[in-house]
């Protein structure tokens, strides 16, 4: 019993450190808050019967695992135009994020995203421009 109780104390953390982190990650945009608080939430709610305590150690490693990569793998970016996305980096991001940055700005061609990483991402613009 005592063994539940501790892996109980660690997913309600986890549950914690995910929405501070998903604040903190995405703050000043509600959409993307709202976005993810839906997400955690239906995920932990969707695993809230599971009984097998390596299933949910599993289950916590994988959150503690979107965590570390919601911290460490997300900026924030304003769509300024048609090529520039305007981003507020700290110094340890900027080393992080290997692409060229002048003045915070990053152009868009520089930026590859991962399109098997893109599956339920919020797109950063209401009103893309189209190619030409």
């Amino acid at each position: 019993m005592r063994r539940d109780m501790g892996q109980a104390a660690k997913v309600l953390q986890l549950f914690k450190t995910l929405h501070r982190t998903r604040q903190q990650v995405f703050k000043n945009d509600t959409r993307a808050l709202e976005a993810a608080r839906i997400k955690i939430n239906e995920e932990f709610k969707s695993n809230k019967s599971e009984a097998s305590p390596k299933k949910i150690e599993e289950l916590i490693k994988i959150g503690s695992d979107v965590e570390l990569l919601l911290r460490t793998s997300v900026i924030q970016g304003i769509h300024t135009d048609h090529n520039t996305l305007n981003c507020e980096l700290s110094e340890a991001e900027e080393v992080f994020f290997e692409a060229k940055l002048t003045c915070n700005t990053i152009l868009i061609s520089e930026l590859v995203p991962r399109k098997d990483l893109l599956i339920e991402n919020v797109p950063y613009c209401d009103a893309p421009t189209q190619k030409q």
